[in-house]
């Protein structure tokens, strides 16, 4: 894969090997890894940080954190652990 973007082909073809990628390839996909990452066991605080970056950033398919619903988070339940409180608060009660 050229350079840190990874699109979801190349998602796709990585597999599990989504789950070793570092920060920065988290951080350039933008929101294009957070469904295969939700796959992922558990991380290292690096990938933790990036995927809060990217997730509070609003700017992926699943909007802004104060626009999710029920169904966005079942989406990434598996990410649920690593949101932190300055996300968890944005979410709609």
């Amino acid at each position: 894969v050229p350079g840190t973007r990874i699109n979801q082909t190349n998602a796709e073809i990585l597999g599990w090997l989504v789950c070793e990628l570092d920060g920065d390839y988290i951080r350039s996909s933008g929101g294009t890894l957070l469904k295969d990452l939700s796959q992922c066991g558990s991380f290292l605080p690096e990938q933790e940080e990036a995927i809060r970056d990217v997730l509070s950033s609003g700017n992926t398919t699943f909007g802004p954190p104060s626009a999710w619903s029920a169904f966005t988070l079942s989406e990434l339940s598996g990410l649920i652990p690593v949101l932190g409180p300055s996300i968890l608060q944005q979410i709609p009660k």
